[in-house]
């Protein structure tokens, strides 16, 4: 029940304490990233660790809603290679947040809603996409956790067999 727990109080953060996250912790959030499952078993992304603060503010150029970007001490950009699935990507995100929070890190997700300007300051290879990148950081200090009252009622958001 205490991952199931955890998994329930997961929130996105969006103000990150001003110092750089520690290489241990990077590197145990990169773990669960690497360990996430896929498709086929294809593993086929990269994350690009951005700590420069131009290239960040070149990356949250990149999206529409993207100020935990340039708020966080770094910013995972999580890069769907050519052969791989959006969904896996998907599941990346999820494995960070996760460990992320599990470890003391806050995170953001953010979309790339401008996918080509992204793939110019990624430089990425023809065919792979950044579409998801994942502020993340420590909390900062005056962080509060968001109160948005909650969740739909189960009834609205499961059917069976049918909508």
């Amino acid at each position: 029940m205490q991952t199931y727990d955890h998994i329930l109080k997961l929130r996105a953060v969006r103000t990150f304490a001003l110092d750089p996250i520690a290489d241990d912790d990077l590197r145990l959030v990169l773990e669960a990233a690497r360990w996430t499952g896929s498709a086929k078993n294809l593993q086929a992304w990269t994350v690009i660790v951005v700590t420069d603060p131009d290239q960040k503010d070149r990356l949250a150029e990149c999206g529409d809603f993207t100020g935990p970007i340039r708020g966080a001490p770094a910013a995972l950009a999580l890069v769907q290679e050519p052969e791989g699935y959006e969904f896996d990507t998907g599941r990346i995100a999820q494995n960070v947040m996760l460990a992320a929070d599990a470890i003391g890190l806050a995170t953001c997700p953010i979309t790339m809603h401008h996918e080509e300007r992204a793939h110019e300051v990624l430089d990425l290879p023809v065919g792979a996409r950044c579409r998801y990148a994942i502020a993340i950081g420590y909390p900062a200090p005056s962080h509060e956790p968001a109160r948005f009252g909650g969740r739909k009622p189960f009834e609205d958001l499961v059917r069976r067999d049918r909508y």
